[in-house]
């Protein structure tokens, strides 16, 4: 019982199986319940920062046991490292509705898809903790980048 909702977290229920690029399955999904999230309760982009801290804790647990259950150090089928980074990154962008929205979250999800794969210092190196801390905290950082860039370029009215 405990592996399975470990793996149903970890591969954020399903998407981690994508036979192509599962990372940006995972990113994608966690897009598409973020528009939904906006969409139903107005959501704003601080509340997506609060979300993925909220969702780490739950995010490092099952990430871990997945990756000891399967004995790989960080298994490409456990995603929801993405999903957290992901959240994280919706926090700067400047707003998620009105005019230009579908720029604000395109950017989040190209700017996170970018510093995931880029893995600039300290991204890389935060991967060498043990663990589900390793394997969430690289993300983490990753979304963090990509919402200072986000708010930066709002910040100079760039989108």
């Amino acid at each position: 019982m405990r592996t399975s909702a470990a793996n149903a977290i970890s591969t954020w229920f399903g998407c981690g199986y994508s036979p192509a690029a599962p990372g940006t399955a995972g990113a994608a999904a966690a897009i598409a319940i973020a528009i939904a999230i906006e969409y139903y309760a107005g959501w704003k982009p601080p509340a997506f920062a609060a979300l993925a801290v909220i969702v780490s804790g739950p995010a490092i647990w099952a990430a871990d046991e997945t990756a000891r259950h399967a004995n790989i150090k960080d298994p490409h089928f456990v995603v929801v490292d993405e999903v957290v980074g992901q959240w994280l990154a919706l926090a700067g962008a400047r707003a998620l509705n009105g005019k230009a929205h579908w720029i604000s979250w395109l950017a989040a999800f190209l700017l996170f898809r970018l510093f995931d794969i880029w893995k600039p210092f300290p991204v890389r190196q935060l991967e060498a903790l043990p663990g589900g801390v390793g394997i969430v905290a690289d993300d983490l950082m990753a979304g963090v980048y990509a919402a200072l860039v986000l708010f930066l370029a709002g910040w100079f009215n760039l989108y």
